[in-house]
């Protein structure tokens, strides 16, 4: 049974690598994909799908009423929300888009949602609403605590999404994952910057001592637990997504330049984050008794990542040498 799925922020990192998940294990579906591009929105995510006869790509902002009101007038089975800006420093800089898309963009989803019908609304939040977690594992019941405009934007959108379900009966549900990592993540992310400038033999900015412990999980697995949770999972709800890979920053920046047979005098130590949070640590239990567990191993999945972006310069080259450069420059200083 085909299905019409919209995919908001399908150009960028993961929504991308959902929207390739689904053309290859739901190839009847209808996919309606809805991207501002913006900087991070990329359609050479895309390659191989955009010439498919059920693949549909529309350029807007989520936050466009009119826009996004035609399309669930269409009638939708599913709607996932990728659709956000993401990156911590960037909010910490200049908050402004990040209250606009993530919060007021999700509103407008949501009102659409509401007046036009939909069978599943997912609502894609993160592990960051939760804020730094110095022992233990954080499970969905636990008090949300984010400590940076980012992540507190995806804690208001989080919540609004669940409000329309307690106040209007939709059927929401939300998911909250680890960091990600895979092909096509734009490369302000460590695991993409890190491995571009040490090709680069530019100095790879570790912040601070190096010693806050992020939670990975590669990509596909994100998107195996979401086609999971369309179908089984109860509206209404909550799940974290944990890849069960605890790592300190130094660590990862150690196993990139080891793969890449590079000597770690490329680290540069820089200033810490401000409020950069030390570690975050996810209870995956709750997604894990509908069936899911992460399929990826993750030395051999971060190598193949690290390879990817070794053989597939023309995808990062570009996007490095525009915009980014200025950024990079601002963010970190001349190389």
């Amino acid at each position: 049974m085909s299905r019409k799925i919209l995919v908001t922020g399908g150009a960028g990192f993961i929504g991308s690598n959902f929207i390739h998940y689904l053309a290859e294990k739901h190839p009847q579906d209808e996919i309606i994909n809805l991207d501002k591009l913006t900087y991070a929105g990329n359609l050479d995510n895309l390659k191989g799908i955009a010439d498919r006869p059920n693949y549909r790509f529309v350029r807007g902002d989520i936050a466009d009423l009119e826009l996004v009101d035609g399309l669930f007038q269409e009638g939708l089975d599913v709607a996932v929300n990728f659709a956000a800006e993401t990156h911590v420093d960037r909010s910490i800089g200049d908050p402004d888009d990040f209250i606009r898309t993530d919060i007021y963009g999700t509103y407008t989803l949501l009102e659409a949602a509401r007046r036009h019908g939909v069978g599943c609304f997912v609502q894609i939040s993160t592990d960051e609403v939760y804020g730094s977690v110095e022992e233990g594992f954080s499970n969905e019941r636990d008090p949300l605590m984010p400590r940076n405009p980012y992540a507190a934007s995806k804690a208001g959108a989080d919540r609004l999404a669940y409000s329309y379900f307690a106040t209007y009966d939709l059927p929401v549900i939300i998911t909250r994952a680890s960091n990600n990592f895979g092909p096509y993540q734009y490369p302000e992310k460590v695991i993409p910057l890190f491995v571009t400038n040490a090709l680069d033999s530019i100095p790879l900015p570790l912040y601070g001592d190096g010693l806050n412990v992020r939670d990975w999980l590669f990509v596909r697995d994100h998107c195996s637990a979401i086609d999971l949770l369309i179908s089984r999972g109860e509206k209404g709800e909550t799940y974290n997504i944990g890849g069960g890979n605890l790592l300190t920053n130094r660590e990862l920046t150690a196993r990139i330049l080891e793969f890449l047979q590079l000597p770690e005098t490329l680290i540069r130590r820089v200033r810490d984050r401000e409020g950069h949070d030390r570690r975050y640590a996810l209870d995956s239990s709750k997604l894990k008794k509908l069936g899911w567990e992460p399929e990826a191993d993750f030395a051999a999945e971060l190598e193949t990542t690290i390879a990817w972006y070794r053989d597939n310069r023309w995808w990062w080259e570009k996007i490095k040498s525009g915009e980014f450069k200025e950024y990079y420059k601002k963010q970190y200083g001349n190389r």
